[in-house]
């Protein structure tokens, strides 16, 4: 019984584009925000740390085009190693204060940017699976 439950759920692509797809839409919203509501805050942030302001313009590759990728399932290792980026730049900026904290619900400090820097490790190293947009696999 369980092999037989094993084998119909036996679905790799299938779970690499669940992964992919879900972990982009959540990561396009918070870019879709920052196309409507701008990115003021993240120039403040930058310019506050001594950062030039215009590194800021990176959060739309990070958080709008790679997502886009990802959920088409196009140059998905490339577009999930730029998330990985976004995340680790969050961190710089925001997180590392909060890095060895709880929140008052005893979940981590910097767990929101933690789910989305490992699921888009998952994702550089798993690629998208046969469910793309593109039928060449150098371009999945």
């Amino acid at each position: 019984m369980l092999a037989t439950f094993n084998r119909l759920l036996d679905c790799p692509d299938f779970g690499k584009f669940v992964l992919r797809v879900s972990f982009a839409a959540m990561m396009l919203m918070h870019g879709w925000h920052k196309v409507t509501d701008g990115i003021d805050g993240i120039f403040g942030l930058l310019a506050s740390q001594g950062y030039p302001t215009w590194i800021g313009y990176g959060v739309y590759i990070g958080e709008v085009i790679a997502p886009i990728l990802l959920i088409v399932g196009v140059l998905t290792r490339l577009s999930a190693l730029t998330m990985l980026g976004t995340m680790i730049f969050a961190w710089l900026l925001t997180g590392i204060p909060k890095t060895f904290t709880l929140t008052a619900v005893g979940a981590w400090g910097i767990e929101h940017m933690m789910v989305y820097f490992f699921a888009a490790l998952a994702i550089m190293f798993l690629g998208a699976g046969r469910y793309s947009i593109v039928s060449n696999p150098a371009w999945r």
